[in-house]
């Protein structure tokens, strides 16, 4: 159950702080412990604060700190995607979040305001963190100053955005829309939006719309010269007064901002007397051009009349400052409470409440991307710190990614080789690792290795295994590291980065052995690429598993991916789907598919299907439209050794995903082995990967 909302705009100027101020307190309403989190902020450069973030919080009396309900400004955003830094923003955004998201029931969500001198594309940014966060989204358009066709087309083409993206949408709001447009609007919008999906349509509110001569004299750089306490008033319309005042009387409206001159007193004190008049319409404020301000006698004049409108000095030429008026946009900030409360009042007249919540309540996604996992991975490995043993030491690559789990202090380690010579290297390559820190055996001459050789023989001896060949093999790295998680003094061992395959994983099969039930050790990879996380078996160990090997294959691998968070719906690939192939190998998985039924019941899976029917919607729809695997497969099984490492392979070259892996499967303790043309990314996350499955023993 979501109990986290991202409310999202598609322009500038949308009303969406009357929907987020609606939301909160609806949240309030259900619990005390509410969050409000803006991802990137764009405060005004005089402002010490964002103003959606402040009023929020001071209005609703929020228990947050504000540091802690933004993680970017926006300029640094700008900054960070211009130097490909995507990942890092991503990350922070997860970071900030998710420590909300732990403290608090309920977590509203706002995304950018589109106010700002973008840079980067806002919808795009908006989209990228609502799918990284993994909550639903509600969109808020306007449909003032549009036609209404092109209103609807807008609002169609942004709900579709979010849908490509596989983003979930759970409501559109149509804000700011004529009142006699309302019906109009509401039943094309139902004509474009599916069924599922919330709609409401709230009118344009005058008093809202209009802006206040706060922030008008913040938009112009005023100085206040009376009237302080009266920066709220809204202001209906704005007039020049450059003619005779006898004139300039009569184009007044209700609510006007007076624009003159600064030595224009006639007007201004006119139009003072105007506001205390009841023949004339309400003054909302003056606003004083040329940076000129009225002499002494006038001032004086001017203090001396009780009134409620302020008076504001301004730089800049009449004409000027009148074009720039107009371009002033109404806000809703924290001291204006008259607007706040009719933002709420119309947000419970317009808005089905109950609906809404309701819909929120029951929404539920198993939808992961890459930076999500990556970042799970993370937390899981912190909750629970394991002992990882690397048996190549003195490799430059293992030794950086054990500098980067040094800096991080999230597991500890064990390097196998001599200490000098590993210190040597660090020296040699400027690598920032305290080696004090971490544990640093040397197979060759060890304590343990007396300890180790007798638990060896006793294990081997009915093989053959003589003792003097026992001790031999203890000076090996891979049988040394296996025997230090069988004697309890590491949780899981990852090596490969130097040895073969076989030379890492003989030393478990022979020691730690499979858990009870597993016949096979298999492999799966955790492919991240741009927009979800699929698990891939098996790209590394069997060359070619026969049906019932399969079988436990995909069974093996559907447990590992909900192990880690991913819900697993099996593809078992083949190069035909459903009944239109034959042949021998479509037979095998076939028949595999078949086992793995019976084996599991509950499980998810299809087969034989073809790798496009079973990732891609619009393929699975045509080759097999009732399955409830394809199209949204995030478990992919490959029938051969051949087919699985030549096709992660080339996913990953070609479309530059991470392949987290392999990850070993059916193991009594976690062993992993890595591809010795690995990188220090690949060495890092395996070790995640070990620490994670040391945890699920």
């Amino acid at each position: 159950m979501s109990k986290s909302i991202y409310i999202t705009t598609i322009e500038p100027n949308s009303g969406k702080s009357l929907i987020s101020l609606g939301f909160l307190r609806m949240m309030l309403n259900q619990s005390s412990k509410v969050g409000y989190f803006r991802p990137i902020i764009n405060k005004d450069k005089n402002s010490l604060y964002d103003d959606h973030t402040n009023t929020a919080i001071s209005f609703f009396n929020l228990d947050i700190k504000y540091e802690d309900c933004y993680a970017f400004e926006q300029n640094e955003v700008v900054e960070l995607l211009s130097l490909g830094k995507k990942e890092k923003v991503i990350h922070d955004i997860i970071k900030k979040y998710k420590s909300l998201e732990a403290k608090y029931d309920y977590v509203l969500v706002e995304g950018t305001d589109f106010s700002g001198e973008g840079g980067f594309t806002e919808l795009d940014v908006n989209l990228m963190i609502a799918k990284n966060l993994g909550i639903p989204v509600l969109i808020v358009g306007a449909g003032n100053d549009k036609k209404k066709k092109d209103f609807i087309n807008t609002m169609q083409l942004s709900y579709n955005s979010f849908i490509q993206k596989e983003v979930d949408v759970i409501g559109v709001i149509a804000n700011k829309i004529e009142v006699d447009e309302i019906e109009y609007i509401t039943k094309e919008l139902r004509k474009v939006i599916p069924n599922e999906v919330h709609i409401d349509v709230v009118p344009k509110i005058t008093f809202l719309s209009n802006p206040t001569v706060k922030e008008v004299a913040e938009a112009l750089g005023g100085k206040v010269l009376f009237g302080e306490q009266f920066l709220d008033n809204s202001i209906g319309s704005y007039s020049t007064g450059a003619m005779q005042l006898r004139n300039y009387l009569t184009r007044i409206k209700e609510n006007a901002l007076v624009v003159t001159p600064g030595d224009r007193a006639d007007i201004i004190l006119g139009a003072l007397q105007a506001n205390a008049s009841s023949n004339y319409p309400r003054v909302a404020g003056i606003i004083l051009t040329g940076s000129l301000v009225p002499e002494d006698s006038i001032l004086k004049l001017i203090e001396g009349v009780q009134s409620t409108v302020p008076i504001i000095t301004v730089p800049g030429g009449t004409f000027g400052v009148t074009n720039k008026i107009g371009a002033v946009k109404s806000k809703i900030y924290a001291s204006n409470s008259k607007k706040i409360l009719m933002a709420l009042d119309t947000f419970d007249t317009y808005i089905n409440v109950d609906r809404l919540s309701s819909i929120l309540s029951k929404f539920n996604s198993d939808k992961l991307t890459p930076s999500m996992f990556q970042y799970n991975l993370l937390q899981k490995t912190k909750s629970s710190r394991k002992h990882i043993v690397l048996p190549e030491g003195s490799d430059e690559r293992v030794m950086e990614a054990a500098a980067r789990l040094q800096l991080l202090n999230i597991v500890d380690l064990t390097l196998l080789g001599d200490k000098n010579e590993i210190q040597q290297k660090a020296d040699k390559i400027g690598l920032q690792i305290d080696l004090t820190k971490i544990n640093i055996l040397n197979p060759e001459d060890s304590i343990h290795n007396d300890d180790f050789a007798k638990t060896l023989y006793e294990a081997r001896k009915h093989k053959g295994l003589t003792e003097t060949t026992a001790m031999d093999l203890t000076r090996d790295v891979s049988y040394y590291g296996t025997l230090m998680i069988l004697n309890g003094l590491a949780d899981g061992m990852v090596s490969g980065a130097v040895h073969t395959t076989m030379h890492t994983i003989k030393p478990a099969l022979q020691i730690i052995k499979t858990k009870p039930g597993v016949s096979v050790v298999s492999s799966v990879f955790f492919m991240c690429l741009s927009d979800r996380v699929s698990v891939m078996g098996d790209c590394a160990v069997n060359p070619n598993p026969n049906a019932e090997e399969l079988a436990e294959i995909a069974i093996s691998s559907a447990a590992s991916a909900e192990a880690f968070g991913i819900k697993a719906r099996v593809a078992m690939l083949s190069y035909s789907s459903g009944d239109s192939g034959k042949g021998e190998e479509v037979e095998k998985v076939r028949k595999a598919t078949e086992i793995a039924k019976k084996l599991n019941p509950d499980l998810l899976i299809e087969g034989p299907i073809q790798y496009d029917a079973a990732v891609d919607m619009s393929v699975a729809k045509t080759k097999m439209p009732d399955s409830k695997v394809a199209g949204q497969a995030t478990v992919l099984i490959f029938p051969d050794l051949n087919t699985g490492n030549n096709t992660y392979k080339a996913i990953q070259r070609e479309t530059g995903a991470l392949a987290i892996g392999p990850m070993l499967q059916g193991l009594n303790k976690p062993v992993n082995d890595l591809s010795r043309g690995c990188t220090v990314d690949d060495i890092f996350n395996t070790v995640l990967l070990t620490a994670i499955q040391a945890n699920q023993e």
